[in-house]
């Protein structure tokens, strides 16, 4: 099968769903560009403020992609190109990107608020906190996951980690440069891009290497990164996040562009099997551990929290919601379709090389050596291709990073936040407080545990928050007397799936625990305290997506 093939199906596939589907929706949701958005209605100067639609996309994209739509797909590629890839097409057109879409409209027609606002109005203040504990939980896991990525990334290819710090003091110059100098975006653009990759031929000829051994490297990057993300969500968002996101999206975009032309110019043949089977060893059965397994590479939760949370109060009219929310969902697909390529393409027995039974996977670098061959074939330098690659993963794990981090610090405040605040709930919704309750605990799961540990949980919450922001947008509809079929069936299949993983999941950590106290064989450098850790948050996940379920369905009978 050639591999070129199947990327032209995707991109048709991708491009139809928007024009046509997309289009549909934004229909049915009544999106008028006379309607003032909470941008402008609202505006602060810090949360609050209108951006190009241009702009506004980078940032959306960039926090949406992150790494998860890279690791997913490669990682499920156990069971068989095949599946993975009509997972990727039919769960981006008809569940992701109307999910992230319908999210962002949702939020700005509830004055730019949170999903667990949405939820409040409609189902009620108990279903609010449920949601809000919920959310809050699997930003930790997002945390937690993400700083592990990074630093391993920073460790494994250290030029990566010279050219992100650079690129941080560029990305707050260009916000300097747009909102305070008035630099026209072109140029501030075109500048901000060739300054970018003069950090990358930087990080080449002189890589951050720290003493000691590879783990005592990750550590020190894991603290450093940590102190980053605090500093970066809770500055506002024109300095940092905004201008680094638009950046950013440039990098995926050239990466995209020449991985795209790369796989073309190649057309390397797909070697691994369509189909290998209903179980793997590692991860366990098809259902419902591969859907888990893809995450954001399909439908992602976390992307509900980004629209509502930072995009809808950036949205400078109604209409940028379609190639902001369904669009953006569109491209992070087409990624995950790319990082699926770079795996199939090898024979089992290299893939195995990445992701062996046993031990550490590093799908990162498989994705970076993949797309690094394929820039190759457009004259660009093996190495180089390698680390642009890197790169692009490094900036928009560290971009879902802080966002997630912001995100999670509005929640934090939105639980504890009253009309008549006591002096701790005060405490509490301090911005910089809130934070750091925010980070430490994804910091200890960081510090104490893998990422392999950590993401069929993160998977499985993060599309099980999917399935409650499609409820709380159900509800919306039909309180509103707007069919809501779209968001429905979606969300009956989303819960029917990340339940499922999660009896799975808490099944398999109780396994462990029992095995480590019997002393049975448990897999190496198994951590008992962020077990324990990772099973209280499967079964709090659980229960309060039951409980919240349960408070829907009693909001939805008060309905005619």
């Amino acid at each position: 099968m050639s591999a070129a093939l199947i990327l032209i199906i995707a991109v048709s596939f991708f491009v139809l769903g928007y024009i046509f589907y997309g289009r549909y929706l934004s229909r049915i949701l009544g999106l008028d560009a006379k309607n003032k958005t909470p941008a402008h209605t609202m505006r602060d100067g810090i949360d609050y403020v209108p951006a190009k639609w241009p702009v506004l996309l980078g940032h959306h994209f960039a926090s949406i992609a992150g790494a998860a739509p890279i690791i997913g797909p490669i990682t499920a590629a156990v069971f068989g190109w095949v599946p993975v890839f009509l997972w990727l097409l039919f769960g981006n057109v008809f569940m992701g990107a109307v999910h992230d879409f319908t999210s962002l409209v949702a939020s700005v027609r509830h004055k730019g608020r949170s999903i667990g606002k949405v939820i409040e109005e409609h189902i009620g203040i108990h279903g609010k906190l449920l949601f809000l504990i919920f959310a809050w939980f699997t930003l930790v896991l997002v945390v937690a996951a993400f700083v592990i990525l990074v630093a391993k990334t920073f460790v494994s290819t250290p030029e990566v980690g010279t050219a992100s710090c650079l690129f941080i003091v560029l990305a707050v110059f260009f916000g300097l440069s747009v909102y305070r100098m008035k630099t026209s975006l072109l140029a501030a653009t075109i500048i901000g891009v060739t300054l970018l990759l003069i950090c990358i031929w930087i990080g080449y000829k002189f890589p951050i290497v720290f003493p000691g051994t590879p783990a005592q490297g990750q550590m020190i990057w894991t603290w450093i990164i940590l102190g980053y993300i605090f500093v970066a969500s809770v500055t506002p968002v024109w300095i940092l996040l905004q201008p680094r996101d638009y950046l950013n999206s440039n990098i995926l975009y050239l990466v995209l562009i020449f991985s795209f032309l790369g796989i073309l110019i190649a057309n390397p043949t797909i070697k691994f099997p369509a189909f290998t089977g209903f179980v793997h060893p590692r991860l366990g059965s098809i259902f419902p551990i591969l859907f888990v397994t893809v995450a954001c590479g399909a439908i992602s939760g976390f992307h509900s929290l980004v629209a509502s949370g930072t995009t809808s109060k950036q949205l400078n009219t109604e209409l940028d919601a379609r190639p902001i929310g369904y669009g953006g969902m569109l491209i992070e697909g087409l990624l995950a379709v790319i990082a699926l390529i770079t795996a199939v393409v090898l024979l089992p027995s290299q893939y195995q090389t990445f992701f062996p039974l046993v031990g550490d996977a590093n799908p990162i670098t498989l994705f970076a050596n993949g797309v690094g061959g394929f820039i190759s074939k457009l004259g660009i330098p093996l190495k180089i291709g390698i680390i642009f690659a890197a790169m692009a993963i490094a900036e928009f794990a560290l971009t879902s990073l802080d966002t997630a981090t912001r995100l999670g610090r509005f929640m934090f405040q939105e639980f504890f936040r009253k009309e008549n605040p006591s002096p701790i709930r005060v405490f509490l919704t301090n911005r910089f407080v809130a934070t750091f309750f925010t980070i430490l605990p994804g910091g200890v799961l960081a510090l104490s545990g893998s990422y392999q540990a950590i993401w069929p949980i993160f998977g499985t919450a993060n599309q099980l928050l999917a399935a409650l922001a499609l409820l709380a947008v159900s509800v919306w509809l039909a309180k509103k007397q707007i069919k809501n079929y779209f968001v429905r069936y979606p969300m009956f299949i989303m819960f029917a799936i990340t339940l499922s993983a999660l009896v799975v999941l808490v099944y398999k950590k109780i396994q462990l625990i029992i095995n480590y106290f019997s002393n049975k064989p448990v897999p190496a450098g198994l951590s008992i305290t962020g077990t324990f850790f990772l099973l209280l948050i499967a079964l709090m996940l659980f229960g309060v997506a039951v409980s919240l379920v349960y408070q829907a369905v009693r909001s939805l009978k008060k309905i005619k």
